[in-house]
């Protein structure tokens, strides 16, 4: 059976006429798809003659830049190599060129032809489909390969034609990796690195850095160049854009941004593959405008100028892609077989030399042939131990100027290192401030970065809040404890420590009640000094009344070290007298409470008087109650010295402004309770008493003026209470809690003095015919008329009224005179 048919083999055709008449050059039938000239050494070439086709087409449009100034001025170098006999005598160089259409993959597939005639072949089986033997054509044999321009389509080639060893020079390829010698080990350049085929947005942090790499698809579909515009909005404050790709994506980028109404929100910077080109800008002037772009320094060359000027259908049909130039260059068609469709011009023969002379003038040198001895700038052309020649670019500026027109302006170069002319430069606003390009403005003082996924560039600032403050760029940090951040957040600052001023409404109010308790008190006291022997004075309990006034004159004091700046001393005697002082006053009432039930109960039963009612069996029992008081602070003090400390939690706000330590005594709520706790219960134990000798008669003694007191003093201590600790959570606790209970036992004390003080006070001073002797009754006497009072109290609670009144009147009738039980010898 027949194989396919190879590519370098031929069958024998029927012979034609020589007599057929040539038709003329601009009239040529079809377009040639490779270049070949013969030579003595056979050179390679890939150019983008095309570029990269749509919908599954290999070739596009034509690139006249791109692709024929650069495949021309080859074979420009070429003729010029050949036409000096002192280079290369006796030796004519050839070559073959090959369009890539822009497509790594076609190129690949061209490049094959290079290697034909390095592999072996078995054509022993190879017939034409007449049954003749094939004739192959001799392939030639190609030393080295110029090209390609892209990036992506150097890669592919370079891969094939280093396993055959043929040495391979880019004069635009500019990707990091073919830099690898242990990889591209046949591969030179004459540029220097620049990046990937990439599209990124570049901001400025530190340094500079890529806020997104958008890669371009090899085969984008319809609408692909609008989505990775609409991407780069993603980082609307990164508007500067580096664009490594080929001219045809870049116009195409730009025609996306121009769609998306974005003409003059990004600012463009464009590889050496945008250049000074014209392709990728016109009819974008407006989006392109401020772009900065690099190309490898040039110098005009006058006779690559004159040759390409030269050039015509009728003279260059070596170029077989010169016709479309043509066809396309001058917006005409070629005959029947031309490329152009729908052209209204035909072309003729005569050349357009205006046209091709304006735009000769822009053409630039090819950095080969012509310049292997000085290079295209004036310099040697050296390549360093990766195959690269040293960078000397030229930066331009796309501007449009007054006149609107759009030019490129070089605005510096780099020859081993920058220098820019700032003032040439213009951007898209009439200012002259450079415009801003960053993925993420710097975050404000006392804000972290929280940094995007992926983006080391692109971030999310957040304020460092509560007690956390600023440590690092990325990090916010918990104060201790006791600080808090400072204003700028930056560090931590001491929390100011506060305590109860004197001045404060929360301090003034207790201290005022306070100061008129004292002064009270001690009015009472030195009054009862004054009259120690009157009868009131001596009939309301001496010994006793003046430990119940110590008592009062105590719960007012305790105010003043309650309120006090907290020190040792201060704390020592917040201890000692926050209970002592209601101690001494409930110890004392309940002595005299459970001394009247006491002689009331034993009058039921006998006429002898109870045991230990003398005076000093009072002062004995009243003193042993308020030892046990004494003795709980003593253990207090020992287990636990006192001392100060700052609390940091009670007034710990959600601002850190507002929050503050307070500065304390070591007494918890606990300790609290406890001091309070004895006292409260010889108060309620007093009340008991008081309600069991609430009937006695008030001609007798003073049960009821303490039974009124007792009442009173539960109902403050009762409400005391839930105030205290209802607001144990408020920020205004130590205010609160210090006022209160400095309040309450004022209050308490004012009770007490108020009733069972202040009357006889009133007598002694302003009724002194009242404070005289009374007739003295026995015990016996006593007892019994307070019985019948008691029984006829009963009997009017039992009894209708007229009853009642029966009853009363057969009670043999008792004179009823004040006298005080104490002033008697029971």
């Amino acid at each position: 059976p027949l194989k396919t048919f190879h590519p370098s083999a031929a069958c024998p055709e029927p012979v034609t006429s020589s007599l057929t008449p040539h038709p003329p050059p601009w009239t040529a039938p079809e377009f040639g798809h490779s270049i070949r000239l013969d030579g003595d050494i056979i050179l390679g070439g890939l150019f983008p003659v095309h570029a990269r086709g749509e919908r599954g087409a290999p070739c596009g449009e034509l690139k006249k830049e791109k692709g024929i100034h650069r495949l021309e001025a080859m074979l420009f170098a070429i003729d010029l190599i050949n036409k000096d006999q002192d280079l290369l005598p006796n030796v004519t160089l050839g070559a073959r060129i090959l369009d890539t259409c822009s497509r790594d993959t076609y190129a690949l597939e061209q490049s094959l032809t290079f290697v034909q005639a390095l592999i072996e072949r078995d054509s022993s089986d190879v017939r034409c489909a007449n049954g003749e033997s094939a004739i192959f054509a001799k392939p030639d044999k190609v030393v080295g390969v110029i090209g390609a321009s892209s990036s992506s389509v150097s890669i592919m080639v370079a891969n094939i034609l280093r396993l055959f060893k043929i040495p391979q020079i880019s004069y635009a390829s500019t990707a990091p990796e073919l830099s690898d010698n242990t990889r591209y080990d046949f591969f030179s350049r004459v540029k220097l690195d620049l990046g990937w085929v990439i599209i990124g947005n570049l901001c400025l942090g530190s340094g500079v850095c890529i806020a997104q790499s958008l890669k371009i698809p090899r085969e984008p579909r319809p609408g692909e160049f609008d989505k990775i515009v609409l991407r780069l909005l993603e980082t609307p404050n990164a508007r500067a854009v580096i664009m490594f790709a080929n001219e045809d994506d870049i116009r195409r980028i730009l025609d996306a941004a121009n769609r998306n109404n974005l003409t003059g929100h990004f600012l463009w910077v464009g590889s050496d593959s945008w250049g000074s080109k014209i392709s990728p800008v016109v009819r974008q002037e407006q989006v392109a405008k401020g772009a900065i772009t690099i190309l490898p320094k040039r110098t005009s060359v006058e006779a690559f100028d004159r040759y390409f000027k030269s050039r015509s259908l009728s003279n260059n049909r070596r170029n077989v892609w010169f016709a479309e130039f043509w066809e396309e260059n001058f917006a005409c068609k070629l005959g029947m077989h031309g490329k152009r469709l729908g052209s209204p011009k035909k072309c003729t023969g005569r050349t357009h030399h205006r046209r091709l002379l304006s735009f000769a003038s822009s053409l630039v040198c090819f950095p080969l042939a012509v310049c292997i001895f000085t290079g295209s700038a004036g310099t040697p052309v050296t390549f360093n131990e990766n195959g690269d020649a040293p960078g000397r670019y030229d930066i331009f500026q796309y501007q449009i100027n007054n006149m609107s027109a759009a030019e490129y302006k070089v605005i510096g170069h780099w020859t081993n290192q920058l220098h820019l002319n700032m003032d040439a430069l213009q951007w898209l606003t009439d200012d002259s401030f450079i415009p801003a390009s960053v993925c993420s403005f710097p975050c404000r003082t006392g804000e972290r970065k929280k940094v995007v996924k992926g983006v080391l560039c692109c971030w999310h600032c957040e304020a460092c809040e509560g007690y956390h403050y600023q440590a690092t760029e990325f990090t916010c940090e918990l104060c201790s404890y006791e600080m808090r951040p400072n204003q700028n957040r930056t560090g931590c600052q001491p929390i100011p420590i506060i305590k109860l001023e004197w001045h404060s409404p929360w301090a003034l109010v207790p201290v005022f009640i306070a100061v008129l308790g004292i002064i009270a008190t001690t009015f009472v006291i030195v009054t009862f000094i004054r009259y120690n022997d009157t009868p009131i004075v001596r009939a309301s309990g001496r010994e006793m009344s003046y430990v119940l006034l110590t008592g009062i004159f105590l719960c007012y004091v305790v105010t003043f070290p309650m309120i006090a700046a907290p020190d040792l001393a201060v704390c020592s005697l917040r201890r000692i007298f926050l209970g002592l002082g209601m101690c001494f006053s409930n110890a004392a009432l309940l002595t005299k409470t459970n001394r009247i039930h006491r002689i009331f109960e034993q009058g039921k039963k006998a006429v002898t008087a109870p045991r230990f009612i003398s005076p000093a069996s009072q002062l004995i029992i009243t003193s042993s109650l308020i030892s046990v008081q004494l003795l709980g602070v003593l253990v207090w003090f020992a287990a636990d010295p006192p001392h100060t400390f700052v609390d940091y939690g009670e007034q710990r706000t959600l601002d850190p402004g507002n929050a503050r330590g307070v500065l304390k005594c070591d007494i918890s709520d606990l300790s609290l309770i406890c001091s309070l706790g004895y006292s409260i219960l010889l108060m309620v134990t007093c009340t008991v008493y008081a309600i069991k000798t609430r009937s006695v008669p008030e001609t007798f003694n003073e049960a009821k003026p303490i039974g009124f007191t007792m009442y009173t003093t539960c109902i403050i201590w009762l409400a005391f209470i839930p105030i205290f600790f209802g607001t144990a959570q408020s920020a205004e606790k130590m205010y609160i809690q210090t006022a209160t209970l400095t309040i309450s036992l004022s209050l308490s004390a004012s009770v007490s003095l108020g009733m069972l003080y202040v009357p006889k006070v009133y007598i002694i001073i302003f009724h002194p015919e009242q404070n005289v002797p009374k007739r003295k009754r026995s015990f016996k006497a006593i007892v019994t008329a307070a019985t019948v009072t008691t029984k006829l109290s009963q009997l009017a609670a039992e009894r209708p009224n007229g009853q009642v009144k029966t009853e009363l009147c057969e009670v043999p009738p008792i004179k009823t005179t004040y006298v005080s039980y104490t002033n008697h010898s029971i």
